[in-house]
């Protein structure tokens, strides 16, 4: 536990000594999606229709500290799904990078305490590089430290396009890779990647429909997203 507070502290100190040249309103700003499924990278978290309220500050100088939430609105195989992530960001240009704490107190046999990051804890400690340029979005993630019984650490990358933008419509597809059995929930090579994220998504205001299938588990969601 000491020492992934170590690399999580280490991690936020280099990130703060860049200097972000990307403009960014200073400032709090608060939002809640309403969804009809929490669907994460491919695969469907909870089986119920969550709310997920976000908290975020940005500095002047573009770094974000950010806390969002998923919460569902009815028990799955007897308890309700929670997550709680904090997030800090710093851009770089084009470039976003990141550390993020996944919170998941509903992982079965293990402590709940906010910040165990013991490897049967219930935290995730995953490392972000972003990358957006033009309408091309590029996303890769390692989990660092945290929960982990069988020391893996799962990668997982996204590309994602808008293709599509027109009369309020806006269009984009998506595909992403990770470690099979961390994001489809299979055993076997427990390193090795595979498709695990496809799909498209179709936002116009604050709501957006996507449809997503993971090629792995062979299972596919259609979601509605409500952003206020």
């Amino acid at each position: 536990m000491k020492r992934s507070a170590k690399l999580l502290a280490l991690a936020v100190a280099l990130f703060a000594g860049f200097g972000a040249s990307t403009a960014q309103a200073e400032g709090f700003k608060t939002g809640v999606d309403l969804v009809s499924s929490y669907v994460w990278r491919g695969s469907e978290l909870g089986d119920s229709p969550a709310i997920q309220p976000s908290l975020t500050y940005t500095f002047k100088n573009g770094i974000s500290l950010g806390a969002w939430g998923s919460y569902g609105v009815k028990e799955s195989l007897g308890e309700r799904y929670k997550e709680v992530d904090l997030t800090v960001s710093v851009p770089v240009g084009p470039v976003t990078f990141s550390v993020v704490d996944y919170y998941l107190p509903y992982l079965r046999g293990s402590a709940i305490k906010t910040f165990d990051f013991s490897r049967t804890g219930p935290n995730i400690l995953e490392g972000d590089i972003a990358y957006t340029a033009g309408n091309l979005s590029l996303l890769a993630a390692y989990n660092f430290a945290g929960f982990d019984p069988i020391d893996s650490h799962a990668l997982y990358g996204e590309a994602s396009y808008k293709f599509y933008n027109k009369d309020g419509y806006s269009a984009k597809a998506v595909c992403g890779a990770g470690s099979k059995y961390f994001y489809g929930g299979v055993g076997g090579d427990e390193k090795k990647l595979a498709i695990v994220n496809t799909g498209i998504s179709v936002s116009k205001d604050r709501f957006t429909a996507s449809y997503v299938y993971n090629p792995i588990s062979e299972l596919s969601n259609l979601v509605f997203m409500a952003s206020f």
